[in-house]
């Protein structure tokens, strides 16, 4: 008996719990076709000089621009988010684009090598053919972008295969680079997961990134060690915030809430525990509090609304049990703890727990959603031990006016990247990655464009006298 593939995906709207949309998965041929139209475009794109690629890219990414309102209401129709925050997210998209283009000359320049008389040394930076990219769905736009434009400044063409809950934004890409004057270098993907894996071993693949969770990330790179290629993963966080003795108390509570809570806490480097010294403890969990109870929850097209549903029906019973882990150990909900009440879709209250214990689940494993466990704290000592205390190591943050107290944490915490007074953001001049569990490779920053490309090495004897 055979089975019969599915000819689409179903969209769900997170808002309504309702079918939004169908839209059509590609047939092993038109996988087949657009693997090689990729490979076709690629071995012509690699010849256009570099400064002609930055004059297109940046040509291609007006179509975000002029796009812009139909781009922000698809995302949050198909995963929730507040359309203030997709609008935002559009924006963040277009100054990536922006930054990236403008530090890909210096990125990509030869690397001169000092040598001796008659001899000339130097590295190169050439570009690996073809990228699949598989991006997550929480921030459709500005995941795929992290890959998409440096990988094509450097000469690559890129398969994009999006996530199965927001598929409209790889079309988006693939219609915005669709101008470019070689066709087929930014190619959509709709696949089941079956077929990924398959693209992921399959020789014509020159570099996976991933993003996504860590259990996926673990498939992805052993399925790529097969055939010994490079792999890019951009997995899960348990991201800390220590607010210190000196902490501007009321800035620290307004942002370490905003920092769990942006797109209902489904950010990678969410802040996902709070570690608070003693002496403001019980002043930051009121200040917290407020902020908690300050969220509209609502129709994500809404403008008034601040807090949407998750993306995810599933992610309900997880932060469910999270919570009952949290008051089990002797935890305490000061407010939200549940769902929703009134609301069709996938609404989790925002929810604040106090004097969480370090081996509660809702602080060791992922959470993703408007969930904050904090614990107090006796001093630095104790926060850093805690905030380490994690097999994860994406982001942490520090809420400190003492540059001294900082550059500790800086040196101490295995994260990629720390914070000081700031958290759930990122500098594209500073390198993306990951620590730990956490990831694989580097996006963004001059370093990105080191894994979608690699070295060559040239020896040149310019004299035989």
């Amino acid at each position: 008996m055979s089975l019969t593939l599915p000819a689409s995906l179903t969209l769900i709207d997170p808002y309504r719990a309702q079918p939004l949309r169908e839209v059509a998965l590609h047939t092993p041929s038109e996988v087949e076709q657009r693997i090689s139209r990729a490979r076709a475009a690629q071995a012509v794109w690699k010849r256009v000089p570099l400064a002609e690629r930055v004059r297109e890219v940046q040509h291609a990414a007006q179509y975000f621009e002029q796009h812009a309102e139909e781009i922000a209401r698809d995302v949050s129709m198909q995963m929730g988010k507040p359309i203030r925050e997709s609008r935002g997210e559009l924006k963040t998209l277009l100054a990536r684009t922006r930054y990236l283009v403008g530090v890909a000359a210096q990125a990509l320049a030869p690397v001169p090598v000092a040598g001796k008389p008659g001899f000339t040394l130097r590295i190169e930076h050439e570009p690996l053919g073809v990228v699949l990219d598989i991006a997550s769905w929480n921030y459709p736009l500005i995941v795929p972008v992290n890959v998409v434009v440096p990988a094509l400044l450097a000469g690559n063409a890129v398969l994009l295969k999006h996530s199965p809950l927001t598929p409209l934004a790889g079309q988006h890409f693939e219609r915005a680079f669709r101008g470019l004057s070689v066709q087929d270098l930014v190619l959509d993907l709709v696949v089941d997961d079956a077929r990924s894996e398959r693209l992921v071993a399959d020789p014509r693949v020159d570099y996976v990134s991933f993003t996504g969770s860590v259990a996926t990330g673990r498939r992805v790179y052993q399925t790529a060690s097969q055939r010994i290629v490079d792999v890019g993963l951009e997995l899960g966080g348990k991201d800390p915030a220590y607010v210190a003795e000196d902490a501007d108390l009321a800035f620290a509570a307004e942002n370490v809430v905003e920092g769990a809570c942006y797109n209902a806490g489904q950010s990678c480097c969410a802040v996902e525990r709070a570690y608070v010294h003693a002496r403001h403890y019980q002043d930051f969990l009121a200040r917290a509090e407020t902020w908690m109870r300050a969220y509209k929850l609502g129709d994500p097209l809404d403008e008034a609304t601040t807090l949407g549903p998750l993306a995810r029906r599933e992610q309900l019973a997880l932060l469910e049990r999270h919570v009952a882990d949290a008051l089990q150990r002797g935890a305490r909900l000061v407010c939200g703890g549940k769902r929703a009440p009134g609301l069709a879709g996938w609404f989790f209250e925002p929810t604040l727990l106090a004097d969480v214990p370090n081996e509660a689940l809702v602080m060791q494993e992922e959470s993703f959603g408007p969930l904050l466990p904090v614990a107090s704290v006796a001093n630095d000592d104790e926060a850093l031990a805690r905030m380490n205390d994690s097999r994860f190591g994406l982001t942490a943050s520090v809420w400190t006016a003492d540059a001294a107290r900082a550059e500790r944490f800086v040196r101490e915490l295995q994260a990629g990247t720390v914070f000081q007074n700031r958290c759930d953001y990122l500098d594209p001049a500073l390198a993306w990655t990951g620590w730990k569990e956490s990831g694989l490779g580097s996006t963004l920053s001059n370093f990105g464009f080191l894994h979608l490309t690699r070295r060559k090495s040239v020896h040149l004897r310019t004299s035989t006298t």
